[in-house]
């Protein structure tokens, strides 16, 4: 197609750092002004199916595995037990679909802010949503996620927050009001874990969660992965809980695995999940700042 026929999708979210990263799109698949957020889902010419959520990529076919991997796999595998696991966000599924694939996994609740995010990820990302809805384990929620764990009744083995970064109605979510709320809501061996951005562009939003954590548990730190798409190096995934999941041995990790029956995987592997905790210098006192 001639590039002059390409609409173009800039990401701002870098922007004082002064630059963009500029999407070009092949079709616009869908395009909307919903209640809380722009929503745009565009086919690209390398990426694949994009979800965009105020100007930020939440979502590529081409790399979603990485992150959604990293998200759930790392606590689940860490915790050895969990049965009963709350998503925060997420509503395209591709994380929901990696926590499904824990046999041992009994119910898994996604709550989500936007409807249109679900429906129209329904639509669109059969991929992630097909066998997620189809899962008897599954239930969706749309409420907010500062209000559900704020009035939860339930306890939670692990929580993922898979939000948007710190803007919109995603800024709630990166509050000490809202992790004390996650504590409340957790079981005693319960884990925490969150999207904290690329911490060689966003530092600043690493360090504030990092700090709430401290005060709230016993343990806490990131471990890393790099996703393309988001720009800027590491990519930081925020943990906390009374366990130091940092120091699991590998091997009990590998044991877990096994028992789960070491279902096919595209990034996570047993190795992976030890290296991801060592951090770069430059990184280890961003965390130490806290």
């Amino acid at each position: 197609m001639d590039r002059k026929e390409l609409r173009s999708f800039p990401e701002t979210l870098h922007e004082k750092n002064g630059f963009w990263t500029v999407y070009q799109a092949k079709t616009v698949l869908y395009e909307l002004q919903t209640e809380h957020q722009h929503l745009a889902i565009i086919a690209h010419p390398f990426f694949g199916k994009m979800l965009i959520l105020d100007g930020i990529v939440q979502i590529t076919m081409r790399d979603e595995f990485i992150y959604s991997e990293m998200m759930a796999h790392v606590p689940l595998f860490a915790h050895g037990e969990a049965e009963n696991v709350l998503i925060i966000g997420g509503g395209d599924c591709s994380v929901a679909c990696e926590v499904l694939k824990h046999a041992a996994v009994k119910r898994v609740t996604l709550v989500e802010i936007d409807t249109s995010v679900i429906t129209l990820s329904q639509k669109y990302f059969p991929e992630f949503t097909g066998s997620v809805f189809a899962d008897k384990r599954f239930e969706s929620i749309i409420q907010d996620g500062m209000e559900y764990v704020a009035r939860a009744k339930r306890r939670f083995d692990v929580i993922i927050v898979d939000s948007t970064d710190p803007q919109g109605p995603g800024k709630v979510l990166f509050s000490k009001k809202f992790y004390a709320a996650c504590k409340r809501c957790l079981t005693e061996r319960g884990i925490l874990v969150t999207q904290n951005g690329v911490p060689f562009l966003q530092q600043d939003e690493l360090v504030s969660s990092m700090r709430h954590f401290r005060k709230l548990f016993p343990h806490s730190g990131c471990y890393l992965t790099a996703r393309p798409t988001y720009v800027g190096g590491h990519l930081a995934i925020g943990w906390a809980s009374n366990l130091d999941i940092a120091t699991i041995a590998s091997d009990n990790i590998a044991d877990r695995y096994a028992a789960e029956g070491s279902f096919p995987t595209k990034y996570w592997t047993t190795q992976l999940h030890d290296a991801a905790f060592a951090l770069p210098r430059f990184i280890q006192r961003i965390v130490e700042r806290a």
